[in-house]
């Protein structure tokens, strides 16, 4: 009895470490969507007065457009935590309790699947390896590769593009967990955590 409950105790922190870190990255998306919400918020502001006065800063149209993107991914993440992915239930309302439990265990699992191989794909896209055997010369990654994601920059803001296309791992292994955690609850392995700092009804869990 001792024996199997010291074998159980590392599976059982390794779901709390799930389940925690997928809490922290919940709250620091909150903190993040409210900054982004509030630079977007301000940008769009200050073009419009400086389009206003004919005096109009050409940098800040490619910044919203940037603010929008991050904003869309982190929301996104934040949303699968919370349970709010849209779901088609026209089949599911129809089973049983107990069917019902299966179908969405699989919907959560497809998203853990969906998020390693976004992770996968981001790994080889990116080629963080072949840029280091290139000795981090883009140019270099570049001419061997024909991967030109290090050598690009941005219109007008002139940023390397990379940094804005970091939102795609950033999403990727950010849903992962997300999911991770949603799947150990639909798996009743662990207690349900309810979320702070969202104020959410009880309509408003889709999936």
């Amino acid at each position: 009895m001792i024996e199997q409950t010291i074998a159980d105790a590392p599976a059982f922190s390794a779901r709390r470490i799930v389940v925690r870190t997928s809490s922290l990255l919940l709250a620091f998306e909150r903190i993040a969507l409210m900054g982004l919400m509030y630079l977007l918020t301000a940008l769009i502001l200050v073009n419009v007065v400086t389009r206003y006065s004919h005096f109009p800063i050409y940098w800040i149209d490619e910044s919203a457009v940037y603010c929008v993107v991050w904003l869309t991914f982190i929301g996104a993440s934040a949303m699968t935590r919370l349970r709010l992915d849209f779901a088609v239930t026209m089949m599911t309302e129809r089973l049983s309790a107990r069917n019902q439990k299966i179908a969405k265990v699989i919907a959560t699992g497809m998203v853990v699947v969906f998020g390693v191989a976004l992770i996968a794909t981001c790994f080889l896209w990116m080629d963080p390896i072949g840029l280091a055997r290139a000795g981090f010369d883009a140019r270099k990654l570049a001419a061997e590769t024909f991967n030109f994601l290090y050598t690009e920059r941005t219109q007008t803001l002139n940023w390397p593009t990379w940094v804005v296309y970091l939102t795609l791992p950033i999403f990727a292994v950010s849903m992962t967990v997300h999911g991770l955690a949603n799947l150990l609850e639909d798996l009743e392995l662990v207690p349900r955590t309810p979320p702070k700092g969202f104020q959410l009804s009880e309509l408003d869990g889709v999936n």
